[in-house]
This record gives C-alpha cells, sequence and structure tokens, in this order.
C-alpha cells in the first residue's frame, strides 16, 4: 500500500440528524450532518412528510395549479362556446335571416333549437325564414359544437 494517500479514519465518528437522534459510525471526517435518519423518516415512521430541500414539491404545486386552472379555463370557454343565450348574431348568419327571427320573438340560440325541436316545418313556417337560411344556420349550430334535435325531413 502506497503511504500518506490514503484519508484519516475516524472510527468515533459522530452522526447527528436534523430531529435531534445522534451516533457514531466510523467515517474520514470527524463529524456529520444529515437531513434524514430512521428515527424520522417517512418509509420507517409511516408518517407522512414531505422533505424538501430544493423547493421542488412548491414548483410542483403551482405547476399542478396553473394546470387546473387551465382546465377549469377550458371547460369555462366550451360551456360558453355552446350556451343557449348566445346571440343569433355570433352565428354569422344573414342580417336578413337574423332580422327574420328576431321578428319571429326567436333572439338567442336557445329560443332557435327550441322551435327546431318542434320540427322543421315549425321553422320554416317562419314568415320569410326558408330552407337556405334553415341549412345555414343548422351548418353554423354544428359548426360551434350544437347538438342539434333530430326531426324528420320536410317532404
Amino acid at each position: 500500500m502506497k503511504k500518506d494517500i490514503h484519508p484519516t479514519y475516524y472510527p468515533e465518528a459522530k452522526v447527528t440528524c436534523a430531529c435531534g437522534n445522534s451516533w457514531t459510525t466510523g467515517s474520514t471526517v470527524p463529524e456529520l450532518r444529515v437531513d434524514i435518519c430512521s428515527n424520522c423518516h417517512p418509509f420507517y415512521t409511516g408518517e407522512q412528510r414531505i422533505v424538501d430541500s430544493e423547493g421542488q414539491v412548491d414548483r410542483f404545486y403551482k405547476r399542478l395549479e396553473a394546470r387546473q386552472r387551465f382546465i377549469s379555463e377550458q371547460e369555462a370557454k366550451e360551456a360558453e362556446r355552446v350556451s343557449p343565450e348566445r346571440p343569433l348574431e355570433d352565428l354569422e348568419l344573414s342580417k336578413r335571416a337574423v332580422d327574420i327571427l328576431k321578428k319571429a320573438g326567436i333572439n338567442n340560440v336557445g329560443e332557435f333549437l327550441t322551435k327546431l325541436e318542434e320540427g322543421e316545418e315549425a321553422v320554416l313556417a317562419i314568415d320569410g325564414f326558408g330552407r337556405k337560411s334553415l341549412a345555414d344556420t343548422k351548418k353554423a349550430l354544428r359548426r360551434l359544437g350544437y347538438d342539434l334535435p333530430e326531426a324528420e325531413p320536410v317532404a
């Protein structure tokens, strides 16, 4: 063995844990300080405790919170997107078709869908509202994600 290349060995090195527990062991340093020992480690104690020395848990919770906020915003946007209170102007129909529907007392998408549930002939019975306007309205509603009531086609 070569001389003077090995560190000094301390057979009675003192180890101190952050929880206050201490013991002796052999080491190349005379005193050691540790964050966790078998007295306070969650695996041995069964106690649920998170040891976070670098803020990783806080960063994780911030990311989790941001994700949950994003999801709730997306759900709110989706609910608003198919809201029955949406005005007819948002459907990008012709001004004439919107004016005819408003004159008939249909001011929003929910009222139009209620009328459409009665059947296509009920919607076509509105004075001045024809098949082209009905087709355009249905196409716009489908594009926005609305579920249209199934109606038998008019012969």
